[in-house]
């Protein structure tokens, strides 16, 4: 299965954010990768105090997810888009899944809320496995998949084959500036990402936007807990790579003993 990870710019509008996703799932499209994840709250983008990024309107959210919706259909193409969202619960992080013909089949809340997110979202209360060509996938959201192993696991012992992870790491203003991959003097995320995928026998597919200081790259890690590849730090694109879901037992995730923490 081929599958596209989005390393975009920080979008300055909606409309400049949705630019970036017709892009790059086109490009993503073209390289015959069959789903495409952006990186955490992409539309509008994450409220970094740094960004000024104005709370969208629902309406505003409904009419992006729309256009996502035919971007998603216009390339045949799936996509996971990570924005804010308006739910009966209240204003959440979310991530969509829109099939390859344009089609809603759910969204991911965010459950786990870092600290400094309490006064911005309302935490969500469930988690969703979802199928794209027959493959299962889960969503764990920044914070939840760096900090809570057990939602990254919850996927895989329901036989996710692939974990997607959009987060949003880094600034454009100072901070880490990474140059090798897993370095010993890098942020501890990419330790992280091994981690995921390591202790489950999955993969894990990290995906970040593109800062000029970022704590860690858009990475896809093997079921091994190996590093397949990774975005260049510092440009934005898109990665696009073959993985072989036959290496995606979830051989450690199933011989978890949950009876014992009951």
């Amino acid at each position: 299965m081929k599958i596209a990870l989005a390393s975009p710019l920080f979008p300055t509008s909606i409309a400049d954010g949705l630019q970036s996703l017709e892009k790059l799932a086109k490009e993503a499209s073209a390289q015959k990768a069959e789903i495409i994840c952006f990186p955490e709250s992409f539309i509008p983008g994450y409220p970094y105090p740094e960004f000024n990024i104005e709370k969208a309107t629902p309406q505003q959210l409904q009419a992006a997810l729309a256009k996502a919706r035919q971007i998603a259909a216009d390339n045949q193409i799936a996509i996971i888009l990570p924005m804010d969202w308006y739910s009966s619960d209240g204003y959440q992080n979310v991530a969509w899944v829109i099939s390859a013909n344009g089609e809603l089949q759910d969204y991911q809340p965010k459950t786990q809320l870092d600290p400094s997110e309490d006064d911005i979202w309302t935490p969500g209360t469930m988690r969703k496995l979802f199928e794209v060509n027959g493959v299962k996938f889960g969503v764990v959201i920044c914070h939840e998949g760096f900090r809570y192993p057990e939602l990254t696991r919850w996927a895989a012992v329901r036989d996710a084959k692939i974990v997607f992870h959009p987060h949003c790491s880094g600034s454009n203003r100072g901070g880490a500036s990474p140059t090798d991959w897993g370095a010993a003097d890098n942020p501890y995320y990419e330790k992280a990402m091994m981690m995921r995928s390591r202790e489950n026998t999955i993969y894990f597919a990290s995906v970040n936007y593109c800062f000029q200081y970022p704590d860690c790259a858009s990475s896809v890690i093997h079921p091994a807990g190996e590093c397949l590849a990774w975005q260049p730090y510092r440009e934005p694109g898109v990665l696009v790579i073959d993985i072989d879901l036959e290496q995606a037992t979830g051989l450690l995730a199933k011989r978890f003993k949950s009876e014992l923490y009951q």
